[in-house]
C-alpha cells in the first residue's frame, strides 16, 4: 500500500502536495534572519546564478525593511518569488552557507526570499516602472522564466515588448513543469501579474511562432528578437511499444497534473524511466496521487544519476522505489502497456554495457518517460544564420547572449539544454542588457 491516499478533491490534493517550503510568518522570518552572519565575502552570493545580495536582503528583513528586501531580490532576479520556492537552494545558496562547514543548519535563504517577495506581491507594493519610451520594439518568443526576465528588464530600459506565448498562461515550466509541492499555480501566476501590472509588457497567449512567415514578419516589425523557447516535448526513446496509450512523457504528465490536479487519474502501478530531476518529480507525484507501486528505473548506478540527492530522498519519502543498472529495451503490451522489459547493466572500463541473458519484466499500468527532451531544432532551423551546437542548443555570446544571427538573442533551456528557473532568469536579464547595448551601438 502506498503512503498517500488517492486525492478525490482539491483539499486532498493540496494535503498530498503540501508545500516543501511553506511561507514564513513575521516571527519566523525575524528569528531566522537574525542567524545570518552577514559574511563580508559571502559564498551564498557567489552560489546564486543571479548574484542576489543575500546578506543585504536578509539584514533588511531583520531590520523591518521588507519592501527594501524585496527590491534587493527583484533587482537581481525578476523571478525572485518563484526562485525562493523552486530553486535547489540545498546545492546553491544554502549549500554554500558557512554554517554547513560547522555542521550547523544553514540559513533558510529560499524561505526568507519568498517571505520578502510574497509580502510586496500580496500588498501590491509598487517597486518598478517602465523606463522612458525609446521608440524601439523587441519581440520575445516564449513567456517562460528567460522570456519574462528579458521582457521586464527591457521595459525598465524603455522598450516596447510583445511576448508571443504558445500556451494560455505565462511562466513556462514554473507553472507547467514543476512539481506542485514546490510552488502552487496561484503563487507562480501572482508574481507574473505583479510584474506585468507595473512594467506593462504585452503577452499574446495561444500564439505559437512556428513558421518562416511568422519569423519574417517579426524580423520586419521588431528591432530585436529574444528566443526563450525552452527545449520542447519529451524525446523519443525508439523503443518497441513506446506509442502505447498509457506511455507518457514526464513533462507532459507533470503539465497535466499542474493544470488538472485531483482530476488526473494515476493507476496503481507506475514505472518512471530516467535519473534526472524531472524523473524524481514524476515519481514523487505519482506516489502522491495514490499509486501503490512506483518504481524509478535508471540504466546506470544510483551515484551516476543526474538528479540532486535531496530530490531522490523526496521520492523515497513519498513511497516510491529506485532500481538501478537496468536498461529498458521494450514496452510490453498490446495497444496498451502492461509492463517494461529490462536488461541488467554494468560498467566495464568506464563504459556501460548490457548483461546478456539478464532480461526481466516489471509489470505496470503506466510508463512515464523522463529521459530528456527533444530540442527545438526544426523550429530553430527556420531562422537564417542561426548557429546550433552539436546538441541542437542555440550558440550565444557568453555575456550578451547574442546569437550568430545578430538580430536574435536567446537564453534559458534553449541555450543551456535544461537547467533551473534561476538560470533562465539570469539569461533573460543578461540578454536584455545585451540587446540594449547592441541597439545603442548601431545608432
Amino acid at each position: 500500500m502506498g503512503e498517500f491516499q488517492r486525492p478525490t478533491n482539491e483539499e486532498e490534493f493540496e494535503e498530498n502536495f503540501a508545500q516543501k517550503k511553506p511561507l514564513m510568518n513575521q516571527t519566523e522570518a525575524f528569528y531566522e534572519s537574525s542567524r545570518c552572519l552577514f559574511c563580508y565575502d559571502a559564498p551564498c552570493i557567489k552560489a546564486c546564478p543571479t548574484g542576489i545580495d543575500i546578506p543585504l536582503f536578509i539584514k533588511q528583513i531583520h531590520t523591518g525593511n521588507v519592501k527594501g528586501s524585496a527590491q534587493t531580490i527583484f533587482d537581481a532576479n525578476w523571478l525572485g518569488n518563484a526562485c525562493g520556492k523552486v530553486c535547489p537552494t540545498d546545492v546553491l545558496c544554502e549549500g554554500a552557507c558557512v554554517y554547513t562547514v560547522q555542521n550547523v543548519k544553514p540559513i533558510e535563504i529560499g524561505r526568507l526570499q519568498n517571505y520578502a517577495t510574497d509580502h510586496v506581491i500580496e500588498n501590491d507594493t509598487p517597486l518598478f516602472r517602465a523606463g522612458e519610451h525609446n521608440n524601439r520594439k523587441v519581440a520575445v518568443i516564449g513567456a517562460g522564466p528567460a522570456g519574462i526576465a528579458c521582457a521586464c528588464e527591457l521595459r525598465t530600459l524603455g522598450y516596447d515588448v510583445d511576448i508571443f506565448e504558445a500556451k494560455d498562461k505565462p511562466s513556462g515550466l514554473t507553472v507547467f513543469g514543476t512539481a506542485p509541492y514546490k510552488i502552487t499555480n496561484e503563487e507562480a501566476l501572482k508574481e507574473m501579474d505583479y510584474l506585468q501590472k507595473q512594467l506593462g509588457h504585452n503577452i499574446k497567449y495561444n500564439t505559437p511562432i512556428k513558421s518562416k512567415e511568422q519569423l519574417d514578419e517579426l524580423e520586419a516589425k521588431y528591432d530585436a528578437i529574444f528566443l526563450g523557447v525552452g527545449v520542447g516535448p519529451t524525446a523519443s526513446l525508439g523503443l518497441k511499444g513506446e506509442n502505447f496509450e498509457n506511455v507518457v512523457g514526464a513533462v507532459e504528465f507533470i503539465e497535466e497534473l499542474r493544470m488538472k490536479h485531483h482530476e488526473v487519474c494515476v493507476p496503481d502501478s507506475v514505472v518512471v524511466l530516467g535519473g534526472g530531476n524531472t524523473a524524481m518529480d514524476a515519481a514523487s507525484e505519482s506516489a502522491r496521487m495514490g499509486a501503490e507501486n512506483v518504481i524509478l528505473a535508471y540504466r546506470r548506478s544510483k551515484e551516476q544519476m543526474g538528479a540532486y540527492t535531496f530530490e531522490y530522498e523526496t521520492i523515497i519519502n513519498s513511497g516510491a522505489r529506485g532500481m538501478f543498472n537496468i536498461q529498458p529495451i521494450e514496452i510490453e503490451g498490446n495497444g496498451k502497456a502492461t509492463g517494461v522489459k529490462f536488461l541488467k547493466t554494468e560498467t566495464r572500463n568506464g563504459k556501460l554495457e548490457n548483461i546478456a541473458g539478464s532480461e526481466f519484466i516489471i509489470d505496470c499500468d503506466l510508463v512515464i518517460k523522463a529521459t530528456g527532451q527533444a530540442k527545438m531544432a526544426n523550429f530553430l532551423g527556420l531562422i537564417g544564420g542561426l548557429e546550433l551546437d552539436p546538441s541542437n542548443r542555440i550558440s550565444v555570446h557568453e555575456k550578451t547572449f547574442q546569437c550568430s544571427n545578430p538580430k536574435y538573442f536567446a537564453g534559458g533551456d534553449a541555450v543551456n539544454g535544461g537547467a533551473e528557473v534561476v538560470n533562465g532568469a539570469h539569461d533573460g536579464k543578461a540578454a536584455a542588457i545585451g540587446i540594449d547595448q547592441w541597439l545603442n551601438s548601431k545608432h
